[in-house]
């Protein structure tokens, strides 16, 4: 194992046994239960993943003919979980007889609920987990996931592999364990009446925010901390500087510009800096009471979704800083213990379809970046991207791919916001 991976599971552990100690209850019920059920059902293990995916692809379908799948997944926007419910799950049941049973769960839960059922020597209770970065390393550093099976789905051919931000998991290569199903990339959103002449790169955003005291923060989750690692990127050499896995000693002289750049223009940001909004649906209120003048979001399409929802104002647009703002991928993985791996192979492969890639990045649906190579399509696919894509609101393709850079190691992301916790946070 690499330097990187042995320092993200070390820390990992690490936090993983202080929420183990607070859900110690949950942990020996669930042992408990489990236990009883594997001893009652007498039912053989399932074939691991990549055993499925050595078979013909007919014979994959057949396996998961009638069978219901287990799709742990985050449930936090009612845009995705409609996209899900209401659009994907009924497909699945009439064309291959699937029963799809979406339920919460994300990072340390999907982990903490592997290791769990790893030591109940049970099988599991997800078929498909929805996964990138830190907990990707995390299931495998950990050997929580099946496969390799992702390279043998119909649509993988579809898959834009060529693209970095896609062939890369957070530096890290999926290696089969993982298949894409989304693409976005970080984009600040501003009012074109407010702020017609908006800043356009890190310096410019400092200047503006003295200049506008308290009209300006971050979330304190996951898009606010990627709003500082791309600070990070700016202001330390560019994202080549972090490649390569994580060091110490990168990440040491990186993180100091940051802090240089807080403490430059903190007491400045909204409430003086002394308190942030907990997530990125409390900044979107923020700005969409006009407390502050900017909010934030890891999806550069998410500002067209939310105008047309009437959540942002319909003057709202996305902006790229040209120092660059950080695209990734989102996956799904299949646990080493799934108990429908064939079933989740089905649900993986329908995602990559150009008709599910085309729903989701549907502006009124979700707007979430297609991972397919969209110009290999055949001329009817093509066109029918291009019209969803043809809000005003939405991005040009060549200004994504000219201001895109890459996540580098998942210990960089692990860190920052460590160390920002530690150093910056105020409030709840």
């Amino acid at each position: 194992m690499c330097r990187a991976s042995v320092l993200a599971a070390t820390s990992y552990r690490r936090r993983w046994k202080c929420r183990t100690q607070r859900l110690a209850l949950w942990s020996v019920g669930l042992l408990a239960l489990l236990s009883s059920t594997t001893a009652c059902s007498g039912a053989p293990a399932p074939p691991p993943a990549a055993e499925v995916a050595a078979l013909q692809w007919d014979s994959v379908l057949s396996m998961a003919r009638g069978t219901t799948v287990a799709w742990r997944m985050w449930r936090g926007d009612p845009s995705i979980n409609a996209y899900v419910d209401r659009w994907v799950a009924p497909r699945l049941r009439d064309r291959y007889g699937i029963t799809l049973n979406a339920f919460p769960g994300q990072g340390p839960e999907i982990i903490n609920e592997l290791v769990v059922e790893r030591e109940a020597g049970v099988s599991g209770s997800a078929d498909l987990v929805w996964i990138n970065g830190e907990t990707f390393s995390n299931l495998r550093a950990e050997g929580l996931l099946g496969g390799p099976w992702a390279h043998r789905l119909p649509n993988a051919v579809l898959v834009d592999s060529a693209s970095p931000v896609i062939s890369r998991d957070f530096e890290q290569d999926p290696a089969g364990y993982e298949s894409p199903w989304g693409r976005v990339q970080f984009a600040l959103i501003y009012d074109t009446v407010r702020t017609p002449e908006p800043p356009r790169t890190f310096a410019e955003l400092a200047d503006w925010i003295r200049a506008h005291p308290g009209r300006f923060t971050h979330d304190q989750q996951f898009t606010g901390m990627t709003f500082l690692k791309m600070l990070m990127y700016a202001r330390a050499g560019g994202v080549e500087a972090f490649q390569g896995g994580f060091d110490e000693a990168r990440y040491r002289a990186g993180s100091a510009r940051v802090w240089e750049w807080l403490d430059e223009a903190r007491s400045s940001f909204w409430r003086g800096g002394e308190a942030y909004p907990p997530g990125v649906a409390d900044l979107h209120r923020l700005f969409a009471n006009r407390e502050v003048d900017f909010s934030m979001s890891n999806n550069h399409n998410e500002v067209v979704t939310k105008v047309r929802q009437g959540i942002l104002p319909p003057t709202a647009r996305a902006l790229l800083l040209r120092d660059g703002t950080i695209a990734n991928s989102h996956y799904l993985g299949i646990p080493y213990n799934a108990p429908n791996p064939a079933g989740a192979m089905v649900v993986a492969d329908f995602l990559l379809s150009p008709e599910a890639q085309l729903e989701k990045l549907r502006p009124e649906v979700w707007a979430d970046g297609t991972v397919l190579d969209v110009e290999r399509l055949p001329p009817r696919w093509r066109r029918r991207f291009a019209a969803a894509e043809a809000d005003p609101r939405s991005l040009p393709r060549d200004s994504l791919a000219r201001y895109a850079r890459p996540e580098v190691a998942p210990r960089y992301h692990e860190r920052l916001s460590e160390d920002w916790r530690a150093r910056v946070r105020r409030g709840p």
